[in-house]
């Protein structure tokens, strides 16, 4: 009820449901993806309010952006149309989230969506492969690594016996 376990055991900024913090040139947004955040879970809610201000205020060279639900994902449980808010007319440079048990990349809006679930549960197909889609790896488990500087971002994403499958950076201008 009302998330009591995930909020008794972790301590984390904010309301600890959504909240912000910045690592290195980094600035990260946790967003609650779940439908029954009592602040709201669609573009016009309170959470994406705090959202489009915390970006605008951003001194950070970077935005990233991560929730649970992927708002575009060509996977089993498929886009989830509620989190598909305007993240890079705000200010994020990229976005990363899970749900679907397997790894894809897609580019929505000019900047990376990231799905990455293959991190231990069973491993998803993939079911509707959508036009945003860019790399799709489900055949092991496996973990990203994001590396950070002033001027660029590079994401990329190890299969579990530690062979390169994706790679994508990201510059400033």
């Amino acid at each position: 009820s009302d998330a009591l376990p995930y909020l008794d055991y972790f301590s984390l900024p904010g309301n600890e449901r959504y909240y912000d913090f910045t690592w290195g040139p980094i600035h990260f947004f946790a967003l609650d993806s779940d439908e029954n955040e009592p602040d709201g879970i669609n573009a016009g809610s309170k959470q994406a309010a705090w959202l489009q201000e915390g970006l605008a205020a951003a001194a950070s060279p970077w935005n990233i952006v991560y929730m649970h639900y992927p708002p575009f994902s060509s996977g089993k449980h498929g886009s989830i149309d509620w989190m598909q808010w305007p993240f890079a007319a705000w200010g994020a440079d990229a976005l990363l989230a899970g749900h679907d048990h397997l790894y894809e990349r897609l580019q929505v809006n000019g900047i990376p969506y990231y799905t990455n679930g293959a991190g231990g549960g069973g491993l998803y197909d993939f079911v509707n492969i959508l036009p945003q889609s860019q790399y799709r790896y489900n055949a092991n488990f496996g973990a990203m690594r994001v590396t950070a500087s002033e001027t660029e971002l590079l994401f990329e994403f190890y299969s579990r016996v530690g062979n390169l499958k994706d790679s994508y950076r990201v510059m400033k201008p």
